[in-house]
């Protein structure tokens, strides 16, 4: 089992504040700040929404057994920085690279032939420490993140969003569930 990653803040967001500036139609620079802020909120809706990485971060995750290490539930993943675990006598330790293989494709990690994992403490964890991410957002996640910030900006309050709507369209074909 998987729990929730901890993650570092993104170096960069797949939308600029001038490409969002562009997009609402916005000539001052007064809201800057404000449309950086929903810039991230948006990209943050849009990855939780295509469970999907749209912006280069490293994430540190935990499971419980190696087994788990079969499918890692993020994508895309770009590198596997390591894999730590409390050994059986209680002290921290990282798995040897020798010893697995990491497959970016099918985003999992697998023993190379004749390698056993090592053995852990009972009910101690798995860190796995990975970059995901993208350097550059297909154009269709683009604009859906474009259309989210439209309507953070020109709606500050809360609307009902109960129907299909362009954003739901430009996303479908890049969720991954």
């Amino acid at each position: 089992m998987w729990y929730p990653p901890t993650e570092t803040a993104p170096a960069s967001e797949p939308v600029s504040v001038d490409d969002a500036k562009r997009h609402l139609r916005v000539f001052h620079d007064d809201d800057n700040e404000y449309i950086k802020s929903v810039i991230s909120t948006a990209r943050d809706h849009v990855e939780k929404y295509c469970g999907a990485r749209w912006s280069e971060v490293d994430l540190t995750a935990n499971c419980d057994d190696w087994r788990d290490l079969a499918f890692l539930p993020f994508t895309p993943v770009t590198a596997l920085t390591s894999i730590a675990y409390i050994d059986a006598e209680g002290a921290p330790a990282t798995v040897d690279p020798s010893v697995y293989e990491f497959r970016a494709d099918a985003r999992s990690v697998a023993l190379k032939p004749g390698k056993t994992w090592p053995a852990k403490q009972n009910s101690s964890r798995i860190t796995v420490t990975i970059n995901a991410g993208t350097e550059d957002a297909p154009p269709a996640v683009k604009h859906a993140i474009l259309l989210r910030v439209e309507d953070l900006y020109e709606h500050r309050g809360s609307e009902e969003d109960g129907k299909w709507s362009s954003f739901d369209s430009l996303l479908s074909n890049y969720r991954f569930y």
